[in-house]
């Protein structure tokens, strides 16, 4: 994957160079869209110049499952990222054009709106800056970003979508705009746990109660940093995988030392459908996470200090278990709106 600076730069200046040409809003043909949030979660922040509408979102999921995208049009974003699967992968590192695997485990999509950054090092801020890496990363899509948007610009779909959209021919600006509104629009908060935490207290059985209170509990510490209504801070740590991380993590975008090995909290929403598990896949199943948990993890230097043996009973790995299952939305991987 492009490394975060050099990709931000990239993208601060395919933004910049289309937005010479910004749309004039009075001449807008299209509707806006209703994004319904779920009950607890906070309002999102929406950019001004892509601001939800109907014909935005719908151009950018045209894009998202579009393989055109890709230099041999092989593969999509939504190759990668399968709806059942709460739009992640069920690989460890997932295939790109030709058979190239690529750096690391394919993120499951949702809630992506309240993101402050985004991949496992945070390399990039924006959610419409971040299309660039997938398209030009040499083992996922292969295709020079100015290659990929001429492509697609052939196509009399998309340039009359882009007019009504964003009143403009279908450039840069268009491309990363509509999957960054479609994205946002993927939005996961009706699981079993929901319904519970909203009121319904039938909705979780006693052995998920007694997860949830072991979740939030100071011996455990999980919800130290997976936090909040979508279970994550978005901090950086180090979880003890190894003792020697092949990849560098949040490293690799500051430099820093004190950010080797250290990857962003993942949302734990949906968790029992993102298997495989960690930043390069390398844990395969939802018991196993919890095992290596319960152990400790590896003796890195950097590992943060939360990591320690939790010294579990089997009823107690079974409870935290069924309560993480209870974060799963089956609403959200069945929705049409979201399929292509």
């Amino acid at each position: 994957m492009l490394n975060g600076k050099l990709l931000f730069c990239v993208g601060l200046f395919l933004v910049l160079l289309a937005s010479s040409c910004k749309p004039d809003d009075s001449e807008q043909l299209d509707s806006p869209y209703n994004l319904v949030l779920p009950a607890g979660f906070p309002p999102m922040s929406i950019p001004a110049d892509n601001q939800l509408t109907e014909v935005r979102i719908e151009l950018g999921k045209m894009l998202f499952f579009d393989k055109a995208l890709s230099r041999d049009s092989s593969v999509s974003c939504g190759s990668c990222h399968l709806q059942s699967h709460a739009f992640s992968d069920v690989v460890n590192i997932s295939s790109g054009i030709e058979g190239r695997k690529g750096m690391r485990n394919s993120p499951p999509l949702f809630n992506l709106g309240y993101h402050p950054y985004f991949f496992f090092d945070g390399g990039v801020p924006t959610l419409e800056l971040q299309v660039l890496a997938p398209v030009q990363d040499v083992n996922e899509m292969d295709h020079e970003f100015p290659f990929a948007v001429q492509r697609l610009a052939q196509n009399p779909v998309y340039q009359k979508m882009a007019q009504i959209a964003y009143n403009r021919d279908f450039d840069a600006f268009v491309l990363t705009r509509a999957i960054g509104a479609y994205e946002r629009i993927l939005v996961s908060g009706n699981s079993t746990y929901d319904k519970y935490n909203n009121g319904n207290s039938s909705a979780l059985n006693e052995s998920a109660k007694r997860g949830l209170a072991l979740f939030n509990s100071e011996r455990l510490s999980c919800s130290g940093c997976h936090s909040g209504f979508n279970f994550t801070d978005y901090s950086f740590r180090n979880n003890g995988l190894y003792v020697q991380y092949p990849d560098s993590g949040r490293m690799r975008v500051t430099t820093l030392p004190e950010d080797r090995d250290k990857f962003k909290v993942p949302s734990l929403r949906n968790i029992a459908l993102t298997a495989p598990y960690m930043h390069d896949g390398s844990i395969a199943t939802l018991p196993e996470v919890v095992e290596h948990y319960n152990n400790g993890g590896a003796a890195n230097l950097n590992k943060d200090p939360r990591i320690k043996p939790l010294m579990l009973t089997s009823q107690e790995k079974s409870d935290l278990l069924e309560f993480l299952y209870s974060l799963t939305d089956n609403d959200f991987i069945t929705n049409p709106d979201y399929a292509p």
